[in-house]
């Protein structure tokens, strides 16, 4: 019987941290943003590597969906899905995601968009994913980890989420190789520089985020979306 873990993050977070953690077990294969390729031909928004993603993706949606849901090599146990929930655009269909162990990553939007500002200057608040995230988790429930918490106590926040999708708790999932990985989306050179020179999650900062003005109203906007799964969250202290 396999878990397929769909896990719902914004950008900005420790998804890919995330996806290295969960990589590191024995009995799991991950998948990257496999929306990604959809979300551009449809948007036409560009990307870096946007060529590269086209081709590298099925774009038809419902692609994606039956190889989400479908057969899996042997031995596979996890089938852990790294999903930006911006991704999961309004004509996707949503039948698809009740196959799928959905889970919820989130983190302050204060820091989401202090740090989402230094890479795009004018975000807006489709592109944080906040309120699909609040949609999938309406409709199919799921575990929901909060990004602080995971870097304050990675073991115990981690033991939660496994013991929440009834899989087993794996120690390696606190440490793994530096490097790349081919399971990685072929748009790693240009955002996964940090993680790949990473072996584990990084210590919590417990700096304030600095927000500038002009984008505070989005701070505002997305911070109801967050509180509402901030108060399911899990804790290791839970």
């Amino acid at each position: 019987m396999v878990t397929r873990v769909a896990m719902w993050s914004g950008p900005r977070n420790v998804s890919t941290a995330l996806m290295r953690s969960f990589g590191a077990r024995a009995d799991t294969l991950v998948v990257d943003e496999p929306l990604y390729a959809h979300y551009l031909d449809v948007t036409g928004l560009d990307h870096p590597g946007r060529a590269e993603i086209l081709a590298s993706q099925p774009r038809r949606w419902q692609d994606v969906a039956a190889a989400l849901t479908g057969p899996l090599p042997s031995g596979i146990d996890v089938y852990y899905q790294k999903h930006m929930t911006h991704h999961l655009l309004p004509e996707i269909g949503r039948e698809w995601l009740g196959e799928l162990a959905n889970a919820y990553l989130i983190r302050d939007p204060a820091h989401v968009v202090a740090s989402y500002a230094k890479v795009r200057g004018e975000p807006t608040l489709a592109d944080l994913g906040f309120i699909q995230q609040a949609e999938i988790f309406r409709a199919y429930g799921g575990p929901v980890v909060d990004a602080a918490d995971l870097l304050r106590d990675p073991a115990g926040v981690l033991a939660k989420l496994c013991a929440a999708l009834g899989i087993a708790w794996d120690p390696a999932m606190l440490t793994w190789p530096s490097g790349p990985r081919d399971t990685d989306g072929v748009w790693a050179p240009h955002w996964y520089a940090n993680v790949e020179s990473s072996t584990g999650f990084a210590a919590y900062d417990p700096s304030p985020a600095v927000v500038p003005d002009r984008l505070r109203h989005l701070v505002d906007a997305a911070q109801p979306y967050y509180d509402e799964l901030h108060a399911h969250r899990l804790t290791a202290a839970a």
